[in-house]
């Protein structure tokens, strides 16, 4: 068995030998059958193949010719994987990225035509508006025509004694604007129906009611269509950076949202999402999960009086996602935040929502907004041009929780350090009252020196802190305590 796997070895070193000739690379010697031939000015394979002197020492390979040759067979350093850009969910203009394929039930659409229109992008609108339009009137056109050419109007158009159905109608370009005229209540007054024609009658009620059905469907339709309130959302700015930086001692994530326009958006609220992909303990794979962002929902602070470019900050505390993330693991995550700004329009009362998204390349750790509003002669002025800028502040690098936990290990040196001061204070005290009464009674047989109480201050001894009495009393020391604690 050991002899066919060095006959193995073998045909693989001859194989991959053979694969480097063809590639026109020299193969590289054992250093141990070139160890005693001197080196070559230049060239690869052996350090060299001439004669060595007598009593010449054998040459060491140089480390420097070996490396550089090696570096033909090695490959170059690796280089870090580029990070693969992530696929937006939501655009920075609001825009959902998500298109519906594959969808077999169609006619859900017709169900609601009116919103199917109103989704309509601008110019099939404007087609659509236009057809119903033209095809009614051609349609309607056409029955006043057969309806002449069945009463045989058109054969007795020179025939006064005749009477028609619609005066002067002497063709399908007379009868499409006779349809013109009844359907948009224009009346001319050349081209009238007569009491004679009783399916005329009929015809022009019929056209007169859908006519109107028309016109109310398709203005109805252009209305929304121009009071569409995301239209409005379009002057709600949002910063094009997110920061991570301290608050009052807590890391917190913050952008900032912004009115262009003087009419204010009533009963502001913010809502903040996660977007990543998790998996389960069970190992289901869940693509674009949805995890709330806190901005204030339990203090109301979510609900926005929007006159002024405001901050919103999520509070990265333990029911944040955001927990146990540091500047280098946030860096190497991989998410997106939606934002999400809803209200009413103060002109027209319609619900508007405003929608943008940050990737993780545009979340900026260490950063803080500059302020855009500044105090004027009798009233506030906001500069626009300063909205998305920020600047660099302290932070630390850690994440939340090593912070919290470093802000408690303080907290717990702060509690252990204070008692056990006042107990080593306290203890000199007794100390050196102990050795005045010490004293007096020696010199006075018994009694206080009057000298050495009024020395003291006429004061009692200073009484040890029960807590101090009874932990000296248990042998215990507060010094080993708190390195316990530490």
């Amino acid at each position: 068995m050991r002899r066919s796997r060095l006959e193995e070895l073998k045909f693989l070193e001859g194989r991959c030998r053979n694969q480097v000739l063809d590639l026109g690379i020299e193969p590289l010697q054992d250093p141990r059958r070139c160890r005693g031939a001197p080196r070559r000015a230049a060239g690869g394979g052996c350090p060299g193949s001439g004669r060595r002197s007598p009593g010449a020492r054998p040459a060491r390979p140089d480390a420097a010719a070996m490396a550089q040759e090696n570096a033909a067979f090695s490959p170059g350093p690796e280089e870090p994987p580029r990070r693969r850009g992530r696929q937006r969910y939501v655009e920075k203009d609001g825009r959902c990225n998500v298109q519906q394929g594959n969808v077999r039930e169609t006619y859900r659409y017709l169900t609601d035509l009116f919103t199917t229109l109103v989704d309509l992008q601008w110019r099939l609108s404007l087609l659509f508006f236009v057809l119903a339009y033209a095809l009614t009137w051609l349609f309607f056109g056409a029955i006043w025509w057969l309806i002449a050419y069945g009463r045989g109007d058109l054969e007795h158009l020179e025939d006064t004694a005749w009477t028609p159905c619609v005066n002067n109608l002497n063709g399908f370009v007379a009868a499409f604007l006779f349809s013109i005229e009844t359907e948009t209540t224009i009346g001319y007054g050349h081209r009238v129906i007569t009491d004679q024609c009783p399916e005329g009658i009929v015809l022009l009620l019929l056209q007169a009611i859908l006519g109107s059905m028309v016109n109310a469907f398709m203005v109805g339709c252009m209305f929304v269509k121009i009071s569409q309130p995301n239209k409005r959302a379009a002057t709600l700015v949002f910063s094009s950076h997110a920061v991570v930086s301290l608050r009052d001692g807590r890391l917190c994530l913050m952008f900032r949202v912004g009115d262009l326009r003087s009419s204010h958006i009533v009963e502001a609220s913010i809502r903040a999402k996660l977007i990543r992909s998790r998996q389960t303990l069970e190992g289901e794979f869940i693509p674009l999960h949805q995890t709330d962002l806190s901005v204030g929902f339990d203090t109301g602070d979510d609900r926005l009086f929007l006159v002024s470019p405001l901050v919103i900050s999520h509070e990265i505390d333990a029911a944040s996602p955001f927990w146990e993330a540091s500047r280098r693991a946030l860096e190497r995550d991989d998410f997106e935040i939606v934002v999400i700004l809803e209200g009413m329009v103060e002109a027209t009362g319609m619900t508007c929502q405003a929608r943008s998204s940050y990737l993780v390349d545009e979340v900026l750790w260490g950063h803080r907004f500059t302020s855009v509003l500044t105090l004027e002669d009798g009233f506030y002025e906001v500069d626009y041009a300063s909205f998305h800028e920020t600047f660099e502040v302290p932070t630390p690098s850690c994440s939340a929780r090593e912070l919290a936990e470093a802000a408690a290990r303080l907290d717990a040196h702060l509690y252990w350090s204070i008692p056990s001061r006042l107990d080593e204070k306290t203890r000199g005290q007794t100390q050196v009252h102990g050795q005045l009464h010490l004293g007096g009674g020696g010199g006075g047989g018994g009694r206080q020196s009057p000298w050495k109480c009024a020395k003291v201050g006429k004061s009692p001894p200073p009484r040890t802190s029960s807590l101090g009495s009874s932990m000296e009393g248990r042998g215990l020391d507060f010094r080993e305590m708190e390195g316990r604690a530490r």
